[in-house]
This record gives C-alpha cells, structure tokens and sequence, in this order.
C-alpha cells in the first residue's frame, strides 16, 4: 500500500511540474476539461485529458 502511495505522489508531482509542457500541447483545452468559477476561486477538472492520459499510460505499459 505504501508503494502505490508513493507512485502517486511522485506521478502528481511529475504531472504538476510537466503541466505548462502539456498545456502548450492542447491538454486541458480538450472538449470533456471543465473549468469553472465557484466561491471566488477557479476549479479544473481535466476529465478528458485525465482519460487521454491515462490511455497513453497504458498503452506504454502494455509495449514495455
């Protein structure tokens, strides 16, 4: 459990730090990523970029 932990946490801080390299690729501007103003802040949720992600990931996982 603490290895899945762990690879989480280090899959969030990649992904946090990769994110303006993505954004510059199109991700989060894909028709299923919601953006919205709620309380005085604004929240993303990346739904279709999460899927495409995720798509891409097991397909790497799957050729190694």
């Amino acid at each position: 459990m603490l290895r899945w932990l762990l690879v989480t946490l280090l899959a969030l801080v990649l992904i946090n730090g990769l994110w303006p390299w993505l954004k510059r690729l199109g991700l989060g501007r894909l028709p299923g990523d919601f953006e919205f103003r709620l309380f005085g802040r604004e929240w993303f949720i990346p739904l279709a970029s999460t899927l495409l992600l995720s798509l891409l990931a097991a397909a790497i996982a799957r050729w190694i």
